[in-house]
């Protein structure tokens, strides 16, 4: 029996990645976007969505098998540059948006009999790296969210997040913009490639489905092994 599972900010990148996954397996997916061409060329009903809303609204179904919150910004700049606003826009969108989407949907995923929540963070918690103090902030507390509402919300509903290393989306289109810096990003990871959002669109589709009902307050690392793997 197809799940009904709720993406948010699934019009490019991993988000749209997971939609397709999703519907190759049959599940009925619903979506919530500040934009939803793409959604809406694949048959996918979408609601408007702004992440930095602070009273938005849904209208979601009865029971909810699963939500995906895809929202996220790279926001990549040298400390003594960064402001008070710089550091509240990557929490408005990072952490706040997830907050509010899940407290909409928390009613309807209350009613499934085997839920599933999936965040995203980033290496940057994990790995200090320069210049992203402001971004590595707000992922820092997606992951407290992820761990906390894992045990609130046991043993009814499972939340996990992924901490993707760089992955080819058009948010780090900047950071890949040609063959040099491609090759260079590719060379800092153990296996020697950058992440597609296919790969994540896997583990994003493994977390939602019972092969992982075992699994909850859990921050998987697709990131090619540079966050655990030294090679000398």
């Amino acid at each position: 029996m197809a799940r009904t599972i709720l993406l948010v900010g699934g019009n490019s990148g991993i988000g749209l990645a997971t939609a397709k996954r999703l519907l190759d397996q049959g599940e009925h997916v619903i979506a919530a976007s500040r934009s939803s061409d793409q959604l809406k060329s694949l048959g996918i009903p979408a609601q408007f969505f702004d992440a930095t809303n602070p009273e938005p609204t849904l209208d979601l179904p009865d029971t909810l098998d699963g939500v995906v919150y895809c929202p996220g910004t790279i926001n990549l700049k040298p400390f003594h540059r960064l402001n008070e606003v710089d550091f509240m826009a990557d929490l408005q969108v990072n952490l706040f948006g997830a907050v509010r989407i899940l407290q909409l949907a928390l009613p309807s995923l209350k009613k499934s009999p085997s839920a599933s929540v999936v965040l995203f963070s980033t290496i940057a918690v994990k790995t200090g790296m320069p210049f992203h103090t402001s971004i590595a902030a707000a992922k820092g507390a997606v992951e407290g969210l992820t761990r906390s509402l894992a045990a609130e919300w046991a043993p009814k509903i499972r939340v996990n997040a992924i901490a993707p290393s760089l992955t080819d989306t058009s948010l780090a289109a900047p950071l890949l913009a040609d063959d040099k810096r491609r090759e260079a990003a590719a060379e800092r990871h153990p296996l020697k490639q950058i992440g597609q959002p296919e790969h994540v669109a896997e583990l994003v589709s493994y977390l939602l489905s019972d092969a992982a009902k075992f699994t909850t307050g859990q921050i998987l690392r697709p990131d090619g092994g540079l966050s655990s793997v030294r090679l000398f």
